[in-house]
């Protein structure tokens, strides 16, 4: 039985924490269910925003339609072998929690990827990515369903055309499909090759004298850097990095090159250059700025928080102004992470 709520606050089901409501809300827990869904007036009669663990939206007024919690849950071990693992998960499993289960079961892939907050369904969606790692890298497939023809398709990874922080289903087939499920090829110990080459990582390792390091403890590594530079949403709304870090060609780099001699870069194929854009934010003056309950947060200039009274209108105001004034101080465009609705 489909149980639906009116006036439902969306504040525990945001990370900003904003108290916004949804005309209507309901809990999905299996793919049959959400078929069902599929055939009631409710979701005919409505316009509709499928939320996971909400740590990558901006909800900006309250909604006026359907909101639907992607709660499917459960893990199941699909093929193995002596070198690797199939692994499907539900897509409304917490993201991390995955993450932590595949590091007790020693399969290898998703240590570089700990702490990310969000949902499974959610990860391959914006191809989730994390000191040198992206879902990519171990993605197998994912099973959606149809929201026309209620019927459950089947995605591999050509399909979902992964980009930075982009898939098909951030574009093309935006608002068309329910994740309801994401399998991974994992690696067992062993027959795991461990991403190291972020210095930051490198750098907890050295500290903790560690030579030889475990996928746990490149886990641990990535938990340690990550408290360190983002606020906890249970603490201070956010959602993270709130944008994109720019690409660029090498003659724009070369050029800012010369006038930003210190500018951390990393280089990419085809004489592309990605910038760090938490760093030119706060170039830019914006570290620690705060306006009407919303700010940038005073550690990492990536993440625009809310601090406990603000509005989502707030923080896409703060976010063009951002953009703007790194855009007539570098010449360079930040594009955000963070789907507005």
């Amino acid at each position: 039985m489909l149980e639906f709520s009116k006036a439902q606050s969306l504040r525990d089901y945001n990370t900003f924490g904003f108290d916004v409501k949804a005309d209507l809300f309901i809990k999905i827990n299996t793919s049959d269910e959400f078929q069902d869904l599929l055939k009631t007036k409710e979701w005919k009669e409505n316009k509709h925003l499928i939320l996971g663990g909400g740590s990558n939206v901006l909800l900006t007024d309250h909604f006026n339609g359907l909101v639907i919690l992607d709660c499917i849950s459960g893990i199941e071990i699909i093929e193995e072998n002596d070198q690797s693992i199939v692994v499907k998960c539900g897509g409304g499993e917490n993201w991390h929690q995955f993450v932590l289960y595949t590091l007790q079961q020693n399969w290898g892939g998703l240590e570089n990827l700990s702490l990310i907050p969000g949902t499974v369904g959610a990860a391959p969606m914006q191809n989730i990515g994390a000191y040198g790692v992206e879902i990519k890298d171990t993605f197998h497939s994912l099973e959606a369903i149809n929201l026309q023809t209620a019927e459950i398709e089947v995605f591999n990874a050509n399909d979902c055309q992964f980009g930075y922080r982009e898939s098909v289903f951030k574009h093309h087939y935006k608002g068309e499909y329910f994740i309801s499920s994401v399998t991974f090829k994992l690696s067992k110990v062993g027959y795991h090759h461990l991403h190291l080459d972020y210095g930051a990582i490198q750098n907890v390792l050295k500290d903790k004298h560690i030579k030889n390091p475990t996928i746990q403890d490149v886990s641990d590594a990535v938990i340690q850097i990550r408290q360190s530079k983002l606020p906890d949403p249970a603490k201070i709304g956010n959602s993270g990095s709130f944008f994109k870090n720019p690409i660029i060609d090498s003659a724009q780099f070369n050029k800012l090159k010369e006038e930003f001699p210190d500018m951390p870069f990393y280089e990419l194929e085809n004489e592309q250059i990605k910038l760090a854009a938490g760093w030119l934010i706060e170039k830019a003056g914006w570290k620690g700025h705060s306006e009407n309950g919303v700010g940038v947060h005073q550690k990492q200039a990536l993440v625009l928080v809310n601090y406990g009274e603000g509005k989502g209108k707030y923080i896409l105001n703060l976010a063009k102004k951002i953009q703007d004034s790194v855009q007539s101080k570098f010449g360079v465009e930040l594009s955000p992470e963070v789907n507005f609705i």
